[in-house]
């Protein structure tokens, strides 16, 4: 936004025929670093309500260190996705409050960690699909929520779920994480009164078809109150749950007066 822009929505706002509210939202789009590599959108935060998380599947070493050192000059929290320890190690190195989840592949840097509230869910199949299922995990807890991991409880064993289903019960959000026949978000989704996310894992045989058979399985559920994301997309589900989770509680973590 040039000078003369800026200059005439502040003269808008001195006159009353613009909202500060809008004039904000105006100025802070255009805040964002260019880098070369990348451009950093350091005002989704404002606009959205999380702030920016980086892909770094594919990421040269050095654009993925110059990404991070940007957010720490910040003070900035910021969370990577699919970062493989290599890249980790480079960050490290000039990043060092940077910590790392070998598991699910989570590098996050977090000078102000979010205050955690209400309770997302987080359930697997089988062991298998953990990894999916903490990046959920690691997602909701970065973006402020308490999270209850509760893994293989499949249908292969489903009273391993009935033991913990009261638990479960408990939470705003839950999502489900499975591979083979992707059974598990449905058989969930029936025995509680919470929305439910459901992921489906690459985790199968062959006519799994690399998580396409779950998720057909998955879309094609008669379970009300399911939504379905990517395959493996365990980001995408913690997301969104976090969004949930929010929404149920509040901006200060207690549950709107209407609840």
């Amino acid at each position: 936004m040039q000078y003369m822009e800026i200059r005439e929505l502040l003269e808008q706002v001195e006159t009353g025929t613009l909202p500060v509210e809008e004039a904000e939202i105006m100025l802070g789009a255009q805040e964002y670093e260019d880098i070369g590599c990348a451009k950093i959108d350091f005002h989704r935060s404002a606009r959205r309500g999380f702030g920016e998380v980086i892909f770094c599947q594919g990421k040269k070493l050095d654009h993925l260190v110059r990404i991070y050192e940007s957010f720490r000059d910040r003070g900035v929290n910021v969370m990577g996705t699919r970062a493989v320890p290599d890249q980790y190690e480079a960050v490290r190195l000039v990043v060092p409050e940077v910590s790392y989840d070998e598991v699910s592949g989570v590098l996050k840097y977090e000078p102000h960690p979010a205050e955690k509230t209400g309770l997302v869910a987080v359930c697997t199949g089988g062991t298998a699909d953990i990894p999916v299922a903490e990046e959920a995990a690691q997602t909701a807890e970065f973006h402020g929520s308490r999270v209850l991991r509760v893994f293989d409880v499949g249908v292969a064993g489903i009273h391993r779920l009935f033991s913990k289903i009261e638990e479960i019960r408990k939470a705003n959000c839950i999502v489900a994480v499975a591979g083979m026949e992707g059974a598990l978000g449905g058989v969930i989704t029936g025995l509680v009164d919470k929305p439910v996310i459901a992921v489906p894992t690459s985790v199968g045989y062959g006519a799994g078809l690399n998580g396409i058979a779950p998720l057909l399985c998955m879309l094609n559920s008669c379970a009300e109150g399911m939504a379905v994301v990517n395959i493996d997309n365990g980001f995408g589900a913690g997301y969104m749950g976090a969004q949930i989770n929010r929404l149920v509680c509040g901006s200060d973590g207690r549950r709107p007066a209407a609840f």
